[in-house]
């Protein structure tokens, strides 16, 4: 049996407040860090992104080399990694372990041959090494604190320029790269520094709130830029392809376009306002493509050609994402575990249309559950203790608060919602609560189906209840699992209930009689963290994702048959859900899955449908 990934939808990157957040381009891709993983992210497309998760470690930074071919990412322990960008085996050419902490920057010279990395090391602050063998190729010194950012000039003779928290800019010449001079013209921490692609000069930006040039060659002090100031400390700059400008991303939620002859600001877009407006980073992506990052993650795309405000916001996932519900053949919701919700549009080909975030009120905390109604309306529950109702892409005024915090939720044909707390399930209708049940066991999960409700516990035990629109009437309960209900699912129709444990197993049941169907569904190694149905009135598979990272596919019209796809989610997949009815490609019967779980990244699969 055959899988194939159709699309990925990466997250947004990782921002700390107060810190620049570093990104390179590569013509209309931009490469970032989140977590474990490295994202190339398609400005044009967001579903054709890629991932990298060889990393053991948190990453902190990842550059295109200067021919595109490689990317060198590195991660808080010092180590750092460089791997093929072209193909999708990503074949790692060298490890390396540079320095004895957390890395901040990288920075490639023009010969894709040399890097240096800069950080908070004990012995040392930089290192300067070959990308092949990673033998040392000089010596980065000078500096008595943490480092914040290096850049090489591509051509010879090579020059190299450090930025730091003492501040100060170290200036090395190289190859063999040593220390040449110290420049002191900022007064606070130095964010950023970066040589233009000409190598004539390079710029440099600080918390101070000032903008300085240098002679790309020497070294020396060119000028200030004083025109137009920021107000705020000044976290990245990116020069364009022709060196005759560059740009600057500011805390003031600015973003500032510099010339360098009139050494003078052309242009200035703002950014909305608040905290999650602060712009921490920035590149040139191509030759009229501005990109900075939103403090909230939301990559900015800026045209110097059009207006005062961003052309393109792409908008993602910052966290894991935690829950997730379809509601036609095309778009999806996903929830993340910092209350955020998005809106997904798998037909779309504008980046900008393809992922959007839900409008109105969001929770404040992690969205642990979500569910589909017959009508289209989605329902969420979230450790903010409240369930909240999406209606197009916006959430409605209407909320209701929780009796106990939710874990679940599931919908019965009638459009009642029903949430399974720590200490109680409870039904709501039209954002009113009609039922409530305090069970003697603590609720895990919940599975709707029909007017039939299953709630899963921490006795090991799934619980089968008949809802007739005022009361829930237990019915029977399933045998002992062997671990805790962590998922489970109702057919359509109410006939079917599968369940899921925290040993890995999944048992299927039917509703009515309780009688267990033969399956030897044990080949997941980790917690089940979500099942489905396959969304015809008669099921005939079942998707499983679980900690483990893997996807499978199961057969009901043959027990024995499956389809596994081995890492759908790196760290551990979250919500597996059907994308559509099944459908016939090159005469095989396929069907199409989502994954979505730790790494914040969204992947769609095209599974050929095990069968008879």
């Amino acid at each position: 049996m055959s899988s194939k990934r159709i699309a990925l939808y990466p997250c947004s990157p990782n921002t700390v407040r107060g810190t620049s957040t570093k990104i390179s381009a590569s013509k209309d891709k931009v490469v970032y860090t989140n977590g474990k993983t490295v994202i190339i992210r398609d400005l044009k497309n967001a579903a054709l992104s890629t991932t990298f998760s060889g990393h053991a470690y948190n990453t902190t930074v990842a550059r295109f080399s200067p021919s595109g071919f490689y990317c060198a990412s590195a991660d808080i322990t010092g180590t750092v990694k460089i791997w093929d960008t072209i193909g999708e085996d990503q074949t790692v050419k060298g490890e390396y372990k540079v320095i004895s902490g957390k890395v901040n920057d990288l920075a490639w010279d023009g010969e894709s041959k040399r890097i240096i990395a800069v950080g908070d090391g004990r012995e040392k602050f930089g290192h300067a090494f070959l990308a092949d063998s990673g033998s040392s190729t000089g010596q980065i010194s000078g500096h008595s604190k943490v480092i914040n950012a290096v850049s090489i000039r591509y051509q010879r003779p090579f020059r190299a320029a450090t930025a730091s928290d003492d501040n100060s800019i170290v200036f090395h010449q190289g190859v063999p790269f040593k220390y040449d001079k110290t420049i002191r013209t900022h007064t606070k921490f130095v964010q950023d520094v970066q040589f233009g692609p000409s190598g004539d000069h390079f710029a440099s930006v600080g918390s101070d709130s000032k903008v300085f040039l240098y002679d790309g060659k020497t070294g020396e002090t060119v000028t200030e830029f004083t025109d137009s100031p920021h107000k705020g400390t000044i976290m990245s700059c990116s020069w364009s392809p022709d060196s005759k400008s560059f740009f600057t991303t500011s805390l003031d939620c600015t973003v500032r376009l510099w010339d360098i002859e009139s050494h003078k600001s052309l242009q200035a877009w703002t950014v909305g306002s608040g905290v999650p407006n602060q712009q921490v980073g920035g590149v040139w992506s191509g030759i009229s493509d501005l990109v900075s990052l939103s403090m909230s993650g939301d990559l900015n795309v800026f045209d110097l050609r059009t207006g005062d405000k961003p052309t393109r916001i792409l908008q993602a996932p910052q966290k894991a994402i935690t829950a997730a519900s379809s509601t036609s053949s095309n778009t999806f919701f996903a929830g993340s575990a910092d209350g955020r919700v998005l809106s997904y549009n798998v037909d779309s080909t504008l980046p900008s249309d393809a992922v959007q975030l839900v409008g109105g009120t969001l929770h404040t905390s992690l969205v642990s559950g979500m569910a589909t109604a017959s009508s289209g309306k989605v329902f969420t529950a979230g450790y903010d203790d409240h369930i909240r109702e999406i209606e197009g892409s916006t959430y409605t005024p209407a909320s209701i608060p929780s009796l106990s915090q939710p874990k679940s939720v599931a919908v019965t044909s009638d459009e009642t919602v029903f949430v399974a707390g720590i200490t109680s399930v409870e039904a709501i209708r039209n954002n009113q609560r009609v039922f409530e049940l305090k069970p003697s066991y603590a609720p895990s999960a919940v599975g709707a189906g029909g007017l039939v409700v299953a709630v899963g516990g921490e006795d090991k035990r799934v619980h089968v209840y008949t809802w007739n629109g005022n009361t829930l009437t237990e019915k029977l309960v399933l045998p002992e699992s062997e671990g805790t209900i962590t998922a489970l699912a109702v057919s359509n129709d109410g006939v079917l209930i599968v369940q899921g444990n925290s040993a890995g197993k999944i048992a299927l049941y039917h509703s009515q009689s309780g009688e267990p169907i033969p399956t030897r569904w044990d080949w997941h190694t980790a917690r089940i963290s979500s099942l489905e149905f396959f969304p015809a009135l008669s099921p005939t598979h079942v998707v499983s994702g679980s900690l483990d990272t893997n996807l499978y596919v199961w057969s009901l019209e043959n027990i024995s048959k499956r389809v596994l796809i081995k890492g759908a989610g790196p760290g551990g997949v979250n919500c597996v859900i059907w994308l559509g009815d099944a459908h016939v490609t090159d005469g095989k019967k396929t069907g199409r899955v989502l994954s979505a779980g730790a790494d914040g990244c969204v992947r769609v699969w095209e599974v050929e449908l095990p069968g008879k």
